[in-house]
């Protein structure tokens, strides 16, 4: 499904792209953009949803909480990198907590309610590494030789990211058991909001922004997401606003103004 979306996806945008004025991409531009989406939707997303099948939703939470961590220290890392303000640090810690105090201590330590037979070390290793190859491959994106528009060189990198998540599903024999009879229209509405809404829109405008602003702003995006998404059930799933969630959302919101705001400085190695 993941290899679908964002198949369906890079082929629209780079298609639209190609239409508006026509200059082909290079080879080296395909193959940074192969770079690009194997680390964002092959490890990343890839990785991600296949975890969340077997652990709980508020964990995985949490660990994509690293995400931010792993964005400022390989940029800071990387030749002539920006080193980092002690601002930004504690809007990374404070997004963090705030993020903790989210999702809820029952749904952390609700690992029990996962599949019995999984191992959680191995599964969470995966999502750390995914979250690891995803910081890599977005800072890589922000230094090598794309497309200039955004539009195109996202439509690349899913197609790349896409296919070779087709090719796993399929190795793995995820498409032996498709049963076209039990698609329903809830879930073909489903693949179509991820398509428009998280691919179209969500990831676009995220590959712009690794452009033209730091690693460290474009990462808040790990915290911001939750929030919205405890937003969206309360005013349109019905779900119930909490003291706890309010208060979660409050100090997310401060760590992301402290980190937007920050100013970062030159490397000093």
């Amino acid at each position: 499904m993941a290899g679908t979306r964002f198949t369906i996806a890079g082929a629209v945008l780079f298609g639209l792209s190609m239409a508006a004025d026509g200059a082909k991409p290079t080879l080296r531009q395909w193959r940074n953009a192969a770079v690009i989406g194997t680390a964002l939707m092959t490890f990343g997303n890839g990785i991600l949803g296949w975890s969340e099948q077997f652990i709980p939703t508020g964990f995985a939470a949490i660990v994509v909480a690293i995400v931010p961590f792993w964005m400022v220290i390989l940029d800071w890392l990387r030749p002539g990198g920006v080193r980092p303000t002690r601002a930004v640090f504690i809007g990374l810690a404070l997004g963090t907590i705030g993020l903790i105090v989210l999702v809820g201590p029952l749904a952390i330590a609700s690992l029990s309610g996962a599949r019995e037979g999984i191992p959680f070390g191995p599964v969470a290793a995966l999502v750390f590494a995914g979250g690891l190859v995803w910081s890599a491959g977005s800072i890589y994106s922000r230094y090598v030789d794309l497309p200039g528009s955004a539009v195109r060189a996202t439509g690349m990198e899913m197609l790349c990211g896409g296919a070779i998540l087709l090719f796993i599903g399929t190795v793995t024999g995820e498409a032996r058991v498709l049963d076209i009879g039990s698609i329903s229209a809830r879930s073909v509405g489903g693949l179509v909001y991820l398509i428009t809404f998280g691919s179209f829109v969500g990831f676009t405008a995220y590959i712009w922004l690794l452009k033209v602003v730091p690693a460290s702003k474009v990462a808040t995006h790990a915290y911001v997401n939750p929030v919205v998404a405890v937003l969206l059930g309360s005013t349109i799933g019905g779900e119930t606003l909490t003291v706890r969630t309010m208060i979660a959302a409050a100090i997310i919101v401060a760590a992301v103004a402290l980190i937007t705001t920050a100013r970062a400085r030159g490397s000093s190695h």
